[in-house]
This record gives C-alpha cells, structure tokens and sequence, in this order.
C-alpha cells in the first residue's frame, strides 16, 4: 500500500494538517489514530475557549474537534483508529491493530501528530506513600468528562499547568472542594486568563515556590503537606503545611510524545523535547514533517491548527516534487529566550511572512523582544510582560530579510530598557 502522506495522530494537528494538504491538491493521504476516534485531547476539553483565533467564535473541545472532522469527512480523506504506529523507517511506516495485524505502507511523506503526555509522577520524587487518589490531572479530567465519575471531594493540585487551573475550575463546580494550589516555580505555569476564571474566581488559593514533602495515606490520600522552596526549589524548614485531602492532582507539565521520532533518526531539540525544524516544518530527517503539541507544547490549540496547516501544505509539496536543496540560516534564542519554533529558516524559499513563536525563562517585566539579522537589530517590541506560560512570537518578513543576503543567523533574545 501505498500514500502520497500519512499522517500519524488523529487529534487537532493531524486533523488540520490532513485538511490543509487535501486542499493543496494531494488526494492519496491517511490518517493514523490510536485511539477508538478522531479529535484527540479536545474530546474531553468540555471547557470553552477554543476557536477564538481560528473560527472567530468561542467553542468547547470537542466542537472544535468537529468542525475538522467533519472536514475530513467531506473531504473523503481517509482514517483507521484503534490503530499503533510502532516503527518509521525510510518513509516506511509500520502499524498494528487488531483486524489488520502488522501492517507496513510507503509513503513520500509523513506528518508528526501525536501530541504530548503528562510527565509521570514518579518523575517527582515526593517523599511518602502511595496510596490510590493521586490522578494525573489530564487523566482526572478524562475520567470526569468521558467515563462520568468522580475523582475526590477534596483535592489538593500540585502544579500550575493550564490542565491543573481548569481540573482546579471542574472539580469545584461539581461540587469538590479544591484546598489549593501549589506551584513549585515562582511564576505560574499556565495562562494568566486560567488563573483569573479558574482560580481567583472561586476563591482557590495559590502558592507559588511551594512543592509538596509529604503523602499521608495507605489505602487512600488523606492528607499532604506543602512547604516553600527557596531559589535552590529545596524546601524551607518551618514553612509546612498541612491539608486534609482525599485526592492530589499532579499539573507538572507535558513532554511531546517523540519515542517514533527517535526511531526516524529525527534531531531532537533538548529544550523542547520535540523535533527541530525548518521554516517548512520539516525535521532533520528528510521528507518527515512535524507540528503540534509533538512538536514543542502549545498554550492555545488555534495555534496548533495554524502550524498544523502549514505543516499539511509543506508536505503536500515535498510529496509533489521531492526534495530540493535548500540553504538553511539558524535562529538562536537568547537573553531569556529559552528556544523558537522553528530553529532554521531559509530566506530564499520561506513564505512571504513567517511565524516564529518562542517562550520566555522567566517572568520579566517592561522588556524589548528584539529580532537581529546577524548583528543588525531589526525589530524592537516593548513588552509590557512576559511570562513562561504565555507563547510569545515575532513574524519575520521574506522581503525584508532578503535585504541582507550575507547574514549567517538571525537572533531572537529579550533586552532591558
């Protein structure tokens, strides 16, 4: 069997990336998804907020999820669920499932779709028990808003993530009580606008620079104990507390689920943990395209459809015509920059407008985003605030850059005033 493009993940990236490359004149394309159905993590985002940027109107998860997959179904673009990929290998991609066993298709090109997943929790090293009522807090929310049961009457969350602000939100409004939530890091990890909705609005406290010492509990949680870490994340004798709970959410972040990159002899960023790539969205491995949440953690999902479509549109192109040569020029972050996607750019093919989104070290405040081509300053936006949750980005214009034919980097850092 044979296809101009797979794509593997089913979820928001995939679906766009599908839609965009069958609207690019590619017909032969599948969709590979592991789960029993398309949309991925949208399905069990019952919350609203979604939409804003990519259908001007403000939908929930799975609304949003619908509006592509009906897309695809109309579309007629092809897709198998319940279906593993397991291996990449010179645009060969081999998957396994039940009706079909293991099956290995040729492709000319493959798009990287398959998300992120919560860090473990055995990644953080709690001292205490563990005891049942500690839930990932992604796997809280599947379990309250796919299966319909119920995680805890009394939660204390660890970790500011976005999935944590709005479990934090959930619980309370089906009648949990959320006793706080602690944030190891001086700075939240999620967007300001979670914050307000979700936890000033009902009252849930924050603290920030505290971690949890202790689980209580053998059979079930019940009780943690919270104490302030100094700048070196160490906790401060004599500022424990103590919280009865029968549940602790964990919201430590996500890492993009890269293991099949890895196997494509894909180059993978350490600052990202997703694949590095050019302005086309494609890897160090030829012909192999990523975007999404796999490619490096996003705060709004519109942002993953719009990088998603690009990534659809490159690889219908490369499936046309193959590879051509092409003159990369690196981006480097600096000065409070941690990294931009993508890393490398060519001038001469680039699109007219390219979006460059990077995040932030820190939580800085009455600074400049500054974009250099070599050591000429270009551009120099005064931010009011920057923060690590908030995805930041700077768009650089073909036109422009074609000013300085010589440049061997373009620069993306933060500058005081």
């Amino acid at each position: 069997m044979k296809y101009d493009i797979v794509i593997i993940g089913g979820g928001p990236a995939g679906l766009a990336a599908a839609v965009s490359a069958k609207k690019n004149g590619t017909d032969n394309i599948l969709i590979i998804e592991r789960s029993d159905s398309l949309g991925g993590i949208l399905n069990q985002c019952i919350h609203n907020g979604f939409g804003l940027h990519t259908f001007k109107e403000e939908l929930t998860g799975p609304e949003y999820a619908a509006r592509y997959i009906d897309q695809v179904k109309e579309l007629k673009i092809p897709y198998i669920l319940n279906s593993m990929v397991i291996d990449i290998k010179e645009h060969q991609v081999t998957y396994i499932n039940r009706t079909d066993g293991m099956i290995t298709l040729d492709t000319k090109a493959i798009v990287l779709a398959m998300g992120c997943r919560e860090r473990p929790r055995g990644a953080l090293n709690i001292p205490g028990y563990r005891p049942s009522g500690i839930f990932p807090a992604g796997t809280a929310q599947r379990l309250m808003n796919i299966e319909g049961r119920k995680v805890g009457k009394k939660i204390v969350i660890l970790g500011s993530g976005d999935i944590g602000l709005i479990m934090a939100r959930r619980l309370t409004l089906e009648g949990a009580e959320v006793k706080v939530v602690a944030e190891l890091m001086p700075f939240s990890g999620g967007l300001k606008r979670n914050i307000v909705q979700c936890l000033d609005d009902f009252n849930i406290p924050l603290k920030l620079s505290h971690t949890v010492i202790d689980i209580e509990g053998k059979e079930r949680v019940t009780g943690v104990t919270l104490a302030k870490v100094g700048p070196d994340r160490r906790p401060i004798p004599g500022t424990e507390i103590h919280y009865d709970c029968d549940t602790l959410l964990l919201s430590v972040g996500l890492l993009p689920e890269n293991e099949l990159s890895r196997k494509a002899s894909v180059a993978i960023s350490p600052i990202t943990n997703g694949p590095i790539v050019d302005d086309e969205l494609q890897t160090s491995t030829e012909g192999i395209f990523a975007c999404g949440n796999v490619l490096h953690v996003h705060d709004l999902v519109d942002y993953v459809s719009e990088e998603a479509t690009l990534a659809g549109k490159e690889a219908s192109e490369y499936a046309k015509r193959g590879e051509i040569e092409r003159k990369t020029i690196k981006i480097n972050a600096e000065n409070g920059v941690r990294y931009t996607v993508p890393q490398l750019v060519d001038p001469k093919t680039m699109t007219d407008l390219l979006t460059v989104r990077f995040r932030v070290a820190d939580v800085y405040t009455g600074r400049y985003i500054c974009v250099y081509f070599g050591d000429t300053l270009i551009k120099k936006t005064k931010k009011k605030v920057l923060a690590p949750g908030e995805m930041e980005k700077v768009v650089l214009q073909k036109a422009e850059l074609a000013k300085y034919p010589d440049i061997t980097s373009i620069t993306v850092k933060t500058e005081e005033e």
